[in-house]
């Protein structure tokens, strides 16, 4: 295998990139950016070699602790639970949440052996431990393992004050109810809000 083919067989890893899409990056960069494909081999390289977990949450940062659980500002009682670091940069972009996050490392899943050590808990329970946490806000996509990483959470709370509470599901905005699975419409009846008159 030449050089041309490992470097299209290494692109197939990236999420959406085929065989096909591969090898045309590989001559795009080739042909004529050869500059940027450097840049971007620099900045790939630098970044794998320093971003890491924050210690607190989970988060990718370049520092041990990373820039939102350092903000004093925010409000130390909320903590948002989200699946994965970009759910944090969507939440973020709302700019409705002024709480703290932890990103777990994936979703309990019995069927295929993931436990809820396995994507962090106990790293969890040691975050609620240290801080005043009174509210939980669990923001995963909906699914089976979801109801099972919920349930887990939940067994990890002590404290009957404590209050858990999950993003509401429902339509969203510009969709067509015909086009809509059965879940999402029983959700958001069930879920609906009442008119202000």
């Amino acid at each position: 295998m030449d050089v041309i083919d490992q470097l299209t067989e290494s692109l197939r890893c990236l999420p959406g990139v085929g065989p096909k899409t591969a090898q045309r990056l590989v001559y795009y960069f080739l042909k004529n950016h050869r500059k940027q494909a450097l840049t971007l081999a620099k900045n790939l390289t630098e970044a794998m070699q320093s971003v890491q977990q924050c210690q607190e949450c989970n988060n990718f940062s370049v520092q041990a602790i990373c820039k939102i659980c350092q903000e004093t500002s925010r409000n130390r009682k909320l903590l948002c639970i989200i699946e994965q670091p970009t759910d944090l940069i969507a939440i973020e972009q709302s700019q409705t949440f002024k709480g703290y996050y932890f990103v777990l490392t994936g979703k309990i899943s019995p069927l295929d052996g993931i436990s809820g050590q396995d994507i962090g808990l106990d790293k969890l329970q040691s975050y609620l431990e240290k801080y005043p946490v009174e509210e939980l806000i669990i923001a995963l996509s909906p699914s089976i393992e979801t109801q099972a990483t919920i349930h887990s959470i939940s067994q990890l709370i002590k404290n009957p004050q404590f209050k858990i509470t999950q993003l509401a599901q429902g339509i969203p905005m510009g969709s067509e109810l015909q086009f809509l699975d059965p879940l999402t419409i029983a959700n958001a009846i069930r879920h609906r809000n009442p008119l202000d008159n």
